[in-house]
C-alpha cells in the first residue's frame, strides 16, 4: 500500500491534539482516489483522498478532517442513517456536484435527504470538537447553520422541521458512505484493496472508547458528547438480570411447549376405542444444567452472585429440583444435583474449555433441555450446538473496555458486568 500524500503529518497532528482518538486515527486505511473531488471515509474504515483537494490544506486542516471523518465511523452514522430511513438518493451527492456536497444553495428544500443527513451528522460532530480545537478547512457545519440548538443528535436535527439557515462558507466535502451508508462509485473500483472487517471495526471502536474514558478520568479534557458516546458504548444501560431471565424463560418455554404423544400413560379416550391403545399427550418438564467456569480468571464472588441469579430464576419457575451444576476449567467435574446455590462446590482453577463442560452436560441422563454456561468468555467453543439442547451463555465480568471473544452464533449470550 503506497503512502498517500499528507496523511502521515495529518495523523501526527491529530494524535497530538486529540490523543484519545489516536488508535482510531491510525486505524483508518488511506487510499488514493484521484478525481473524486473530496476526502471521504467508508464503512470499512478506508480513507479516500483526492490529492488535488488536500494539497492546499495545512497539517492541522488535514488532521482535523481526519478526526472529523473518524468520528463519523465511531458514532456509526452510516448505520444510524439506515435506521433513520435516509434514502440513497444520488449516493449522497447534489445534482452536478461530482461527489461534492454543498455546491448548491443551502436552502434545505433544495438539498437531497441524504445530503441533509450528512450535514446533520456533521453538526453533531463539530458541535463537540470545534471548541476542542478542530481546525477544518472552511467554516464547519454547526447546529446554528441548521437553525437548531446545540447538543442534539443527528437524528433530532434530521427529523426536525427544516429551517432556513446561513450556509457555512467553504465547507464542500462529501464525507462518504461512512457518514450516510450510501456506497460511492469509487469504493467499488476494480482492484481496490479491502478495508477492515466488521468485527475489526467494532474492536477498534471499543478501543477508542476505552481510551476516551481513560483520558477523561485522568486528564478531563474530553468533549462531553464524545465522553457520553464512549460511556454508552462500553456501559450499555441494559439490566442483565432481566435479559438473563428472559433468555432462560424463553428456553424453558420452548421445551415445555413441545407437547408430544407417549404410551407411558394411556389416553383418557381409550375407553371408547375398545382394544386399541391410544397414547396420551405428554408435556415434558425440562432438566436444567449450569456449567460454571472455574478457571483461574474467574472470581468466587462473581460466580456466586451469578449462580444466585440462576437459582432464584429457576426457583421462580419451579425447576429448582431439576438443576444440576458442573464445575469446569479444562475438564468437567462430576455433575451434582443441587436445590440451592449454597450447595455448589466450585473446584478447578486451571485453564478454560467450556466445550468440555457443554459436552459433559449433553452426556447427562436424563439429558438437560437447557444448559446455562457462566464464563468470562476466554474459552474455545464447540463448532455446533449439542443436538436437542439449548445453550444460554452468561459472559461474566465484562466491564468497560473489556471485550471477551464472542460466543458462537448458536448460543444466546448475556453480558454480566463485573461491577454488578
Amino acid at each position: 500500500m503506497s503512502e498517500v500524500p499528507g496523511v502521515a503529518t495529518a495523523r501526527l497532528w491529530a494524535a497530538s491534539r486529540f490523543p484519545y482518538l489516536a488508535s482510531a486515527v491510525f486505524g483508518v486505511q488511506p487510499r488514493e482516489a484521484p478525481g473524486v473531488g473530496t476526502v471521504a471515509v467508508d464503512e470499512s474504515w478506508r480513507l479516500w483522498v483526492d490529492a488535488e483537494v488536500s494539497a492546499g490544506w495545512s497539517p492541522a486542516q488535514f488532521g482535523s478532517v481526519l478526526v472529523h471523518h473518524v468520528c463519523h465511523l465511531l458514532r456509526a452514522h452510516a448505520e444510524r442513517a439506515r435506521a433513520a430511513a435516509v434514502p440513497e438518493d444520488a449516493a449522497g451527492t447534489t445534482p452536478g456536484s461530482a461527489g461534492v456536497v454543498g455546491t448548491v444553495g443551502y436552502d434545505p428544500g433544495q438539498r437531497s435527504r441524504s445530503v441533509r443527513w450528512i450535514w446533520c451528522a456533521d453538526a453533531e460532530i463539530n458541535d463537540d470538537l470545534v471548541p476542542a480545537g478542530l481546525q477544518l478547512p472552511g467554516e464547519p457545519v454547526l447546529p446554528r447553520h441548521l437553525g437548531h440548538q446545540p447538543g442534539r443528535l443527528a437524528e433530532q436535527y434530521y427529523a426536525a422541521e427544516a429551517r432556513p439557515g446561513r450556509r457555512p462558507d467553504g465547507w464542500d466535502l462529501d464525507c462518504g458512505s461512512g457518514a450516510d451508508g450510501c456506497c460511492r462509485t469509487w469504493e467499488t473500483r476494480p482492484g481496490t484493496e479491502p478495508g477492515l472487517q466488521p468485527w475489526q471495526a467494532r474492536l477498534l471502536c471499543r478501543l477508542a472508547a476505552q481510551e476516551i474514558l481513560r483520558h477523561a478520568r485522568e486528564i478531563g479534557t474530553v468533549p462531553a458528547g464524545l465522553a457520553r458516546w464512549a460511556s454508552a458504548l462500553l456501559e450499555p444501560k441494559v439490566d442483565w438480570r432481566r435479559a438473563l431471565a428472559a433468555e432462560v424463560r424463553k428456553a424453558v418455554a420452548d421445551v415445555t411447549g413441545a407437547v408430544d404423544y407417549s404410551y407411558r400413560r394411556p389416553s383418557r379416550r381409550a375407553t371408547v376405542t375398545g382394544d386399541v391403545v391410544l397414547p396420551a399427550l405428554r408435556r415434558p418438564v425440562p432438566e436444567v444444567a449450569v456449567v460454571c467456569d472455574t478457571s483461574g480468571s474467574m472470581t468466587d464472588d462473581l460466580l456466586a452472585a451469578s449462580l444466585a441469579e440462576v437459582d432464584g430464576l429457576l426457583r421462580a419457575l419451579g425447576l429448582t429440583r431439576r438443576l444440576r451444576v458442573i464445575a469446569c476449567d479444562t475438564a468437567a467435574a462430576v455433575a451434582k444435583r443441587v436445590t440451592s446455590a449454597r450447595q455448589v462446590e466450585l473446584t478447578g482453577g486451571g485453564g478454560t474449555n467450556m466445550g468440555a463442560g457443554i459436552a459433559a452436560a449433553a452426556a447427562l441422563r436424563p439429558r438437560p433441555a437447557i444448559t446455562v454456561v457462566l464464563t468470562d468468555g476466554l474459552t474455545p467453543w464447540p463448532d455446533a450446538a449439542p443436538p436437542g439442547m439449548k445453550v444460554v451463555v452468561g459472559l461474566l465480568g465484562s466491564g468497560p473496555g473489556d471485550q471477551p471473544p464472542e460466543p458462537p452464533a448458536w448460543a444466546r449470550a448475556i453480558q454480566v458486568p463485573a461491577h454488578d
